[in-house]
Parts: structure tokens; C-alpha cells; sequence
């Protein structure tokens, strides 16, 4: 806290009494971490074995069944009861909470397909055979890292035009302007659905295309902050001490800048998350087979008779987004100057 300044602490301070905006603070961290270990929560492969006195890493090694003792050259099913037969006589192995990774598929459910929350898939399992909550980890993991991706990516962009704009102002801010007039009325949904017609959509292909089009989120304020700030006397002293227009930028009107666009950072992450969801929900996301809340919930809408994936995947999508939002004000009330003083 020493290091800090002391408008720093009092913005510390006024974010910490937004109780609810600070406890979803915490909430988003714990999912962003379980996110980051995903791999070391949920897989249907051990996280660290020992066969013949040697240690081994399956999450991230690849290893052939005969290795083992076993019959296939293809990497080892450690779920088969064979195998782990083989591992047991000579080893041992330590599996994750859930030996289920977003593609694995229960072949011993109790009834078929989609079947409902059990001891063994702790929120049933969707219309493949495949384990919800598995599925449900791996996509919050997907979904958080597109969207804070997609918004430094998009936030670096819409910083740099809206401050150009600003600061040089004429005929540069005029020409600016037209051209967001022009692209904010491209058809972003249209060039999705040709694109899936001519690629097949991945992961970066859909961030790089709504990169395209959301770095115009942050434009305006930063424009209208540095129109406000660039003719302040500090900048102009900066100016006639032949200081570079880069340097002022950089230094002396960002950080001003800077407040609102934090501010509104959560908000446009929250957007991200939406947009993908229903891009996934509509089948012009990800691939088919990949976790994501979309697919959850186009599952949900095809099998009405299995309420548990709907259901999974609307609270999940509503913790997410009210967090994030949740942040969001807290923030804001943060770097309010009126609180701020």
C-alpha cells in the first residue's frame, strides 16, 4: 500500500466498498485460475504416473499402449480398464477431480444419451455421451480467453485511432470519422456466414474478424478526451518545449484517457463473451465437437427432454456475465472523480 499513490489508494479504497463488485472480483480470479488448470481438473488422461520406476506426464506426453505392455501403437486409453491393469502391476497413477476431458465419451451410462446428473457425471451428460461439466469447464476456459484477447487486442487498436483522431483533430478527425461511419455498417453476421462457407471458422479466424470490427467500442471516448485535453496549458507548454507528438501522447493526455476506458474494459469483455456464445449457439463458431456455452445451449434447445444442459449452460453464461459486469461498476465507481476527490 506504501508504494502506492495516495489517489491510487483512495481508488483501491472506494473499489474495495463496492462489496459486490469487489466480492466478484474475487469470483472472477477463482474462475479465471480454474480456467488456467483446466487441463489439471478435468482429463481422461493421469496427471503423473510411475511405470517401471519412472516417471511419467500423460497430460502432456503422448504414450504409445505397447509401451506398457499392451497391443496398439496408438496412445494409450487410460480409462481402459486393461490398460490401467497393465500400469498397476508395475506402477501407479494420479488422476485429476474428474477423469473426463471435454471429448470424452462414457460408454457405461445407465440409459442412453443425453443422461441426467449422476455419481459418475456430476450434470449428466449431453446427446454424445460426453460429460457436461467437462464440457462446461473447457468452454468457460475457451470463452475467457477469446474474449480478454479480443479485448487488449481490440482496446490497443481503439486507444491508438481514437488518440490520433483526437490530438491531430481536422482533417484527419473528419476523414476518421466517415470511414467508422462506413465500417460500423458492414454486415459482421453475413461476413461470418461467408466466411464459414469458404473456411472452416477456427478460434483465431473469428477473433481476427471481430477484431475488425469491435476496436470501435473505445474510439469515441478516447477521441473525445483527447480533444478535450490537447489544448490544456501543459500541453501546450509541452508543445513549444519542442517536445515530440508521440511523447505527449504517450505521457502527458493517455493516462488522463485511460480512466474511462478501464472503466468500460469488463463491459467490452462481457460483449466478447456474448458474441461467441451466440456465434457457437447459431453454428458459425468453433468448430463442431469444440466446449463452448453456444453448443451447450443449442444442445439444450435440441433436447428439451434433458433440462440439465440448458439449464447448465444458461447459469453458467449469467454467473459469468454478472461478475464481469459486476467488476465493471466497481471500477467505475473506482476511478469516479467525484468519489475520487
Amino acid at each position: 500500500m506504501k508504494l502506492l499513490s495516495p489517489l491510487a489508494r483512495r481508488r483501491l479504497e472506494n473499489f474495495r466498498s463496492n462489496k459486490r463488485g469487489y466480492i466478484s472480483f474475487w469470483l472472477l480470479v477463482a474462475t479465471v485460475l480454474i480456467s488456467i488448470f483446466t487441463p489439471l481438473i478435468a482429463n481422461d488422461r493421469p496427471i503423473i504416473m510411475s511405470f517401471n520406476n519412472k516417471i511419467y506426464f500423460p497430460v502432456v506426453q503422448n504414450l504409445p499402449e505397447t509401451h506398457f505392455g499392451g497391443d496398439f501403437e496408438t496412445t494409450a486409453d487410460y480409462r481402459d480398464p486393461y490398460v490401467r491393469d497393465l500400469i498397476h502391476a508395475k506402477g501407479w497413477m494420479i488422476w485429476p477431480v474428474m477423469r473426463y476431458s471435454y471429448d470424452t465419451i462414457n460408454y457405461n451410462l445407465p440409459q442412453p444419451a443425453p443422461s441426467p446428473p449422476s455419481q459418475e457425471n456430476w450434470l449428466g451428460t449431453d446427446d454424445q455421451g460426453r460429460d457436461v461439466l467437462a464440457r462446461l469447464i473447457y468452454g468457460v476456459r475457451i470463452s475467457l480467453a477469446f474474449a480478454f484477447i479480443l479485448t487488449t487486442l481490440s482496446s490497443m487498436i481503439g486507444i491508438a485511432a481514437g488518440a490520433i483522431q483526437g490530438f491531430f483533430g481536422g482533417m484527419i478527425d473528419l476523414i476518421f470519422q466517415r470511414f467508422m461511419e462506413i465500417w460500423s455498417g458492414m454486415p459482421v453476421l453475413y461476413l461470418l456466414i461467408i466466411m464459414a462457407s469458404v473456411i472452416a471458422p477456427g478460434f483465431w479466424s473469428l477473433l481476427a474478424l471481430l477484431m475488425l470490427f469491435s476496436w470501435m467500442a473505445l474510439v469515441g471516448v478516447v477521441r473525445a478526451e483527447f480533444l478535450r485535453v490537447r489544448n490544456f496549458d501543459y500541453v501546450r507548454a509541452a508543445r513549444a518545449l519542442g517536445t515530440r507528438n508521440i511523447t505527449i501522447m504517450w505521457r502527458h493526455i493517455l493516462p488522463n484517457a485511460l480512466v474511462a476506458t478501464i472503466s468500460l474494459l469488463p463491459f467490452i469483455t462481457s460483449g466478447a463473451i456474448t458474441t461467441l456464445t451466440s456465434l457457437d449457439f447459431l453454428g458459425f463458431g468453433l468448430p463442431p465437437g469444440s466446449p463452448s456455452l453456444g453448443e451447450l445451449l443449442s444442445q439444450g434447445k435440441a433436447n428439451l427432454q434433458a433440462p440439465w444442459l440448458g439449464l447448465t449452460a444458461f447459469f453458467s453464461l449469467a454467473f459469468l456475465l454478472s461478475i464481469l459486469t459486476f467488476v465493471g461498476e466497481a471500477v467505475r465507481d473506482a476511478f469516479d472523480p467525484r468519489k475520487v476527490g
